[in-house]
């Protein structure tokens, strides 16, 4: 069985998240947020709720093996940009894009 969880619009810069994806791609549920939990980036917590939603759908679904629960998939997409300007000399302006991601994971326990 497979429990699933999307955090959409999220504003953390998905290069940032997928370092914290790829840590925890594949891991055991207990160890994967024992990573989350001691990871020092901001992404990391943000990555957290969404493996706690994802676990907190699993256990509302019947017929899953919490003892052999693991992150069996997990992507961040990159969200549409926050447009703003940084104003510079001689008149000109410097476009800066805040970026946004979309967070899914996948849980499964193997059967």
């Amino acid at each position: 069985m497979e429990a699933k969880a999307i955090t959409r619009f999220v504003r953390v810069s998905p290069v940032k998240a997928r370092l914290i994806a790829d840590q925890i791609r594949g891991k055991a549920i207990g160890e994967a947020l024992n990573v989350i939990k001691f990871c020092p980036q901001d992404a990391g917590s943000l990555v957290g709720k969404t493996l706690q939603s994802a676990l907190a759908n699993a256990q509302g679904k019947e017929g899953i093996d919490f003892d052999r629960l693991k992150v069996s998939k997990i992507w961040i997409d990159g969200g549409p940009f926050w447009k703003r300007f940084l104003p510079r000399s001689m008149g000109r302006a410097t476009r800066i894009r805040k970026r946004l991601s979309h967070i899914t994971i996948v849980l499964s326990d193997g059967k």
